[in-house]
């Protein structure tokens, strides 16, 4: 995935902010939250880390192209670096996206949620 569709696909999502931070990575939150980091890999594409399902976990971290997200991981955090599109393209990356951008959301507290327009209940 190059930057640009990255910063597209997460900046498409509700209350998602950007800053670029940690050395130049394209750091994307929600109500304050991390939910996605892409970092410049090779030939323009973005090595992309976004949290996940605990099962999400487990089955994506032995797929080629994909690993435990440095640091994240190493501290216990369920998040998966996507370094080449070898076993996720980028419609499925997009598709992850979007579910750790709900995820980190569900997360958030009622109060922040409801101000933010993301829980209606």
């Amino acid at each position: 995935m190059q930057i640009d569709r990255y910063n597209a696909v997460c900046g498409a999502l509700p209350h998602a902010t950007h800053v670029v931070q940690w050395g130049g990575s394209h750091v994307w939150k929600v109500g304050g939250k991390v939910f996605a980091i892409g970092s410049q890999a090779s030939q323009g594409n973005v090595a992309v880390s976004f949290k996940c399902s605990d099962m999400a976990f487990d089955v994506l971290r032995e797929q080629p192209g994909l690993r435990p997200a440095p640091y994240l991981a190493s501290r216990g955090m369920k998040w998966i670096q996507r370094q080449t599109g070898e076993t996720m393209g980028d419609d499925a990356l997009a598709d992850y996206l979007a579910e750790s951008h709900r995820i980190v959301a569900s997360g958030l507290t009622r109060k922040l949620r409801r101000e933010l327009g993301l829980d209606t209940a």
